[in-house]
């Protein structure tokens, strides 16, 4: 039988590759989210995560705003463990496929290190449409002149992270716009430098990054990766 994508998620591969659940770079995340919104004046009342996985990001925006009502769902079964830690913000988690869920509208979706995972992101982004009023989207830029030449970092991603598709900054704004949403805001989040977990290679390599991004930061981004984008996007 062929394995779905998504098995390693419901089947516990996942959790053993990864048994952190990537939980440290939770709060790093969540502020790149809170300055694209207070950059573009959005206040939320109500904002879900889809794909949320430990539920530290949504734990971390409820750190600076309380006020809000937040929800978060992810397919895996192993995430749940996590989340009994947040029990006292009293955030709505949820086991199972957002798609399928009972139809809310919420003023902010967040896809953080989502769509490179999904089988199809093209089925994906159309069905999530019209769920919210705005939609924050983090992505990681694994594809590079870098990563071409040393193709077994990508596949190394692919087996450990699951990783599927791969983006440019380019790429990623081009699919947001295919599939109907409108491009508000978008940065590049410098994870080359201030992302919490860096291996030694990444250390290593930092210095020429450094100097091909103050040159030309996307000239610098195709041709060495190590970064990504965080998206500010409305449904057209």
């Amino acid at each position: 039988m062929i394995s779905k994508p998504y098995d390693s998620y419901e089947s516990g591969e996942y959790l053993a590759n990864n048994p952190t659940w990537d939980e440290e770079d939770s709060e790093w995340k969540a502020d790149k989210v809170l300055k694209i919104l207070d950059r573009n004046s959005i206040v939320p009342k109500s904002v879900v995560e889809v794909g949320c996985g430990a539920g530290g990001i949504l734990a971390a925006l409820h750190n600076v705003m309380p006020e809000v009502k937040y929800s978060g769902f992810d397919i895996a079964p192993d995430a749940s463990k996590f989340w009994e830690k947040h029990a006292p913000k009293k955030i709505d988690f949820s086991v199972g496929d957002f798609l399928k869920a009972e139809s809310k509208h919420f003023d902010v979706l967040l896809l953080l290190d989502v769509i490179e995972h999904v089988p199809n992101p093209f089925e994906f982004l159309l069905a999530l449409r019209g769920r919210a009023e705005y939609y924050v989207f983090h992505i990681p830029l694994d594809l590079s002149a870098s990563t071409v030449l040393r193709e077994w970092t990508l596949l190394v991603g692919r087996e450990k992270v699951g990783h599927i598709h791969y983006f440019t900054k380019g790429i990623a704004l081009a699919l947001l716009e295919e599939c109907g949403y409108k491009v508000i805001d978008w940065s590049y989040t410098g994870a080359a430098f201030t992302v919490p977990r860096m291996t030694w290679k990444g250390l290593l390599i930092r210095p020429l990054r450094r100097l091909l991004f103050a040159l030309n930061r996307d000239l610098g981004v195709r041709a060495l990766g190590g970064d990504t984008i965080m998206v500010l996007a409305k449904v057209r």
